[in-house]
C-alpha cells in the first residue's frame, strides 16, 4: 500500500511540473504550446512570447532560447527567479536599439537535460575510456550527471531545426533566413547554441552563449573535455563572414571555471578570422552562474545580435 501511495504521489507531482502555469508578463503576449510532439525527443512545453504590437503584416526575426522554463516568469519557475527576457527585449525595441523579435523558449528535458544539451560529435572524439568516464561522472552532491541517458543533443537539435522552426514558421509571422534566426542559452545552453550554430550554420544566423559550461562536466582534473571542444569548433567553426557569436562568463561560484578555457576559445575564434563585427567575448566581474546574472546582462548579447 505504501509503494502504490508513492506511485500516486509521484505521478501526481509529474503532472504538476508538467502543467506549470503559463508565464504571465507585462509587456507583449505569451502562447503556449503544450506537450509538442516530436520524432526524435520526448514531448515538451514551449513558451512563444510575442512582441508588443505584434502583427502579421509584418515579419519578425525569431529568438530560440533553451531551458524555456526559466525565461519569464521568476513565480513560475522552481528558484522564482529568471532571465525577465520580455522586459530586455521590451525596453531595447522602444528604445530603437533592436528590430523586433520573437522568442521560443524551449522548455529543458527535465533529467534529460544534460544529456540533451552536450554537443555530441565532440563526445565521439573521445576515446572509449574517455567516454565511460565521462558517463559516470557525478555533480558535488554525487548525484549523476547524465541520469544513465545516452547523448542525445543531435536528437534534439533535429526537433528544433526539422520540427520546432517549421511549426513556429507555419503558425507565426517570421523572417525564416539565418540572418534572422538565433539560438541562445547559458551554461549547457550555451554548449547547446554553440553546438546548433557549427551544425547548422544555414538555419541560424547568430549564437549567444552566456556562461559557456565548457568543462562539460563538473570536474577540471584528467578532463578530456574542453579539448574536444577546441578541436570540433577548428574544425567546425561557421564563417565569420555572416555569422555571429557571443560568449561571456563571470568570475564567481560555477563561472569561475570558465575564464582559462574562455580564453583559449578567444584565441581559436581569432584565428578562424572572427573579428569585432562578427563576433564578442565579455568577462564579468562578482558575477555568478544565476538568472539574476543572465538577465542582468543579456541586453548586451541582443544588442549585439539584433541590431537594426
Amino acid at each position: 500500500m505504501r509503494n502504490m501511495l508513492l506511485s500516486v504521489l509521484f505521478i501526481i507531482c509529474a503532472h504538476l511540473s508538467n502543467a506549470q502555469a503559463i508565464p504571465k508578463v507585462e509587456n507583449g503576449t505569451m502562447v503556449r504550446i503544450e506537450n509538442l510532439i516530436s520524432s526524435y525527443i520526448p514531448k515538451r512545453n514551449i513558451d512563444v512570447w510575442l512582441p508588443l504590437d505584434y502583427n502579421t503584416n509584418k515579419k519578425y526575426a525569431v529568438l530560440y532560447m533553451h531551458d524555456g522554463q526559466m525565461l519569464f516568469d521568476p513565480s513560475t519557475t522552481w528558484n522564482k527567479k529568471s532571465w525577465l527576457m520580455q522586459e530586455s527585449i521590451t525596453k531595447l525595441i522602444k528604445e530603437d536599439k533592436i528590430k523586433e523579435v520573437i522568442v521560443v523558449g524551449i522548455w529543458n528535458g527535465g533529467e534529460r537535460r544534460h544529456s540533451e544539451y552536450f554537443p555530441q560529435k565532440p563526445f565521439e572524439m573521445l576515446s572509449l575510456e574517455q567516454k565511460a568516464s565521462i558517463k559516470e561522472a557525478v555533480r558535488k552532491n554525487y548525484s549523476s550527471i547524465f541520469n544513465n541517458y545516452e547523448i542525445n543533443s543531435n536528437n534534439y537539435l533535429k526537433f528544433i531545426v526539422e520540427e520546432l522552426k517549421p511549426y513556429i514558421d507555419k503558425n507565426f509571422s517570421t523572417n525564416t533566413n539565418a540572418s534572422n534566426t538565433f539560438i541562445a542559452g547559458s551554461s549547457m545552453g550555451g554548449l547547446i547554441s554553440m553546438y546548433a550554430i557549427c551544425e547548422y550554420p544555414n538555419v541560424f544566423g547568430g549564437a549567444i552563449c552566456m556562461s559557456t559550461h565548457w568543462p562539460g562536466i563538473f570536474e577540471m582534473e584528467n578532463n578530456p573535455i574542453p579539448g574536444a571542444f577546441m578541436q570540433y569548433l577548428n574544425a567546425n567553426l561557421p564563417n565569420a563572414q555572416n555569422h555571429k557569436i557571443y560568449f561571456d562568463c563571470g568570475d564567481q561560484t560555477l563561472d569561475a571555471l570558465y575564464p582559462p578555457l574562455q580564453n583559449k576559445v578567444d584565441e581559436l575564434m581569432r584565428k578562424k578570422g572572427y573579428t569585432q563585427q562578427s563576433w564578442l567575448t565579455k568577462y564579468f566581474t562578482n558575477q555568478d552562474h544565476s538568472e539574476d546574472a543572465w538577465s542582468g546582462r543579456v541586453q548586451i548579447p541582443l544588442q549585439f545580435m539584433l541590431q537594426k
